[in-house]
Parts: C-alpha cells; sequence; structure tokens
C-alpha cells in the first residue's frame, strides 16, 4: 500500500502527471458537451435526417437516357 501511495505522490509531482490530468479533463469536458448536446437536440437532427431522406427518395436520380447514336 505504501508502494502505491509513493507512486501516486511521485506521479503528481511530475509535469508530466499534470499535463496529462490537465489534458484529462479538458477531454472529460469536450466529450460530455458533445453528449449533451446530442441529447439536447438528438430528436431535431433526427426530423432533420428524416425530411432528408424523403426528400432523397422523392428525387428522379436515374442516370439520363443515352444520346442515339449520329446516322
Amino acid at each position: 500500500m505504501k508502494a502505491l501511495v509513493n507512486c501516486v505522490r511521485a506521479f503528481a509531482r511530475e509535469e508530466d502527471g499534470v499535463a496529462l490530468t490537465e489534458y484529462l479533463i479538458l477531454l472529460g469536458l469536450l466529450v460530455g458537451g458533445v453528449v449533451a448536446s446530442v441529447v439536447l437536440i438528438g430528436g431535431e437532427l433526427n426530423t432533420a435526417w428524416g425530411s432528408w431522406a424523403t426528400w432523397f427518395q422523392n428525387q428522379d436520380l436515374d442516370a439520363p437516357a443515352a444520346a442515339a447514336p449520329p446516322a
């Protein structure tokens, strides 16, 4: 147990450990923000995707007919 405490203290003293901790906190905030955004506007995103899908399904996306060869 004492070895574990010493490892944690050494990690906390190193600047690399502090920088890593800061980056992990920043990453957590970013991920939390993305998840919260998707949860808050998820219904609206679903509606938008549905309307786009309907628009594409209603389009005539067939290739144009080939031109007749010259006589």
